[in-house]
């Protein structure tokens, strides 16, 4: 994701060191649970909660673009937020990320 003309607060979530392939981390920026993920070469963060059930997704399965909710199975594409699979009816919260130096930072809306 790209850092365009979008309101908002860039906040540091997570070092590039802890991202890896299959392994998203997690931070709490504020009020926002986050998980950071790295997919063919790109950061990506959603909000870390199922919409279904509050389950922590970094705690899930994560293959390739998409990660499995760890409770009911719910699956999402991390890179859209976008619902795969029930039981999950609502998409995730996607946020934009950039790197800078050895850290990846958040765009928390405002």
């Amino acid at each position: 994701m790209t850092d365009n003309a979008v309101e908002g607060t860039w906040q540091v979530a997570v070092s590039v060191a802890d991202v890896k392939v299959d392994e998203p981390a997690a931070c709490t920026l504020g009020q926002h649970e986050i998980a950071v993920y790295l997919v063919d070469g790109a950061y990506y963060a959603t909000s870390n909660i199922c919409t279904h059930a509050s389950a922590l997704l970094t705690d899930g399965f994560m293959e390739g673009c998409e990660i499995e909710c760890p409770l009911h199975n719910a699956r999402f594409d991390v890179r859209t937020g976008e619902v795969l699979s029930s039981p999950a009816e609502v998409d995730l919260e996607t946020f934009r990320t950039r790197v800078v130096g050895d850290h990846i930072e958040v765009l928390l809306p405002e």
